[in-house]
């Protein structure tokens, strides 16, 4: 087992003092300028932020595609910064994994034979091959697609085979740029449940640059990024309270909320006539009506494609 290979204790990315400098004849832009930041293991964070802001180019330098003006990154343990670039390819190629905006899927091959790239570079055995693909492509609901190429399959179709192709060499972090930008909102939704569910069940860290609400909602933390500073000691809700998340979690672990029990309905009551205005009345912590100006976060069961359903009194 190479060094690469072995498990290493601490944060999956750590980012110390991290900028990154372009010339443009006489100006110089600031990417990034001294960054800090922190991905603990199955940890999934969001970064959010203007375009320009810097979020490519930290999504570049924490996947080992571009280097630092200063500063040092450190990914599964490794400190990419003093890597040599032979080492930083194993490293990316073993332990990394990325999903692209434009989902970067060979045009010439089928959804099987993309799905198996990253098994051909690392010379996986052809039988191991053929059985992780039909794994990975079931476990994207795409068994039956396997033989299209990207031209016979929709948006969100690809977009799951290129998540299929990311999980084959079993990553142990997965970075993503806008991977529902080019998505309808359903399919978006699609998407990021089964991008969350991965992250869930398999301890993945995902590190996400996204302008979407929803997948902002979903993540663990959000990070935000303006002109290549890291707003607010690195974590921003933007326009989600810490509440939300806390409330959205619960209502998946718990889908049906107990009704309130007869004296809860009497306390209720009494709060109400003691203040004298319905309105101003607090409610109590199972009531089910949420505040006015709290987002509304379908459930995990939801079905964006589901036929409306129809009142059984018509």
């Amino acid at each position: 087992m190479s060094a690469l290979e072995q498990p290493m204790p601490g944060p999956m990315v750590e980012l110390v003092s991290v900028s990154r400098q372009f010339e443009l004849g006489s100006h110089v832009v600031h990417a990034l300028d001294d960054v800090d930041l922190v991905v603990q293991p199955g940890e999934f964070v969001a970064l959010h932020g203007r375009s320009g802001s810097g979020k490519t180019t930290l999504l570049n330098v924490v996947g080992g595609l571009d280097r630092p003006t200063s500063g040092r990154v450190a990914v599964c343990g490794h400190e990419l910064t003093t890597m040599t670039e032979r080492a930083v390819i194993a490293l990316r190629r073993d332990r990394i994994a990325f999903i692209f905006q434009a989902f970067g899927l060979l045009p010439i091959l089928s959804a099987a034979e993309n799905v198996e790239v990253p098994l051909r570079l690392q010379r996986t055995p052809i039988d191991r091959r053929r059985d992780r693909v039909a794994e990975l492509l079931e476990l994207v609901g795409l068994a039956e697609r396997a033989d299209h190429r990207p031209h016979e399959l929709s948006g969100g179709e690809q977009q799951r085979v290129a998540i299929a192709r990311a999980l084959a060499n079993e990553p142990d972090l997965l970075i993503a740029d806008e991977p529902t930008g080019q998505l309808d909102s359903g399919t978006g939704r699609i998407i990021m449940d089964l991008l969350r569910d991965l992250v869930d069940a398999r301890g993945l860290s995902m590190l996400v640059a996204t302008h979407d609400p929803t997948m902002i909602a979903d993540a663990d933390r959000v990070v935000g990024l303006e002109d290549g500073h890291v707003r607010e000691g690195g974590i921003v809700r933007a326009r989600f309270e810490d509440r939300l998340q806390t409330e959205r979690r619960t209502i998946t672990r718990s889908p049906t909320r107990p009704a309130p029990s007869r004296r809860q309905n009497e306390d209720e009551a009494t709060s109400e006539e003691s203040v004298g205005e319905p309105g101003e009345a607090e409610l109590p912590g199972n009531a089910t009506e949420p505040d006015d100006e709290t987002p509304r976060i379908p459930s995990e069961d939801h079905n964006p494609f589901a036929p409306p359903q129809t009142s059984s009194e018509d």
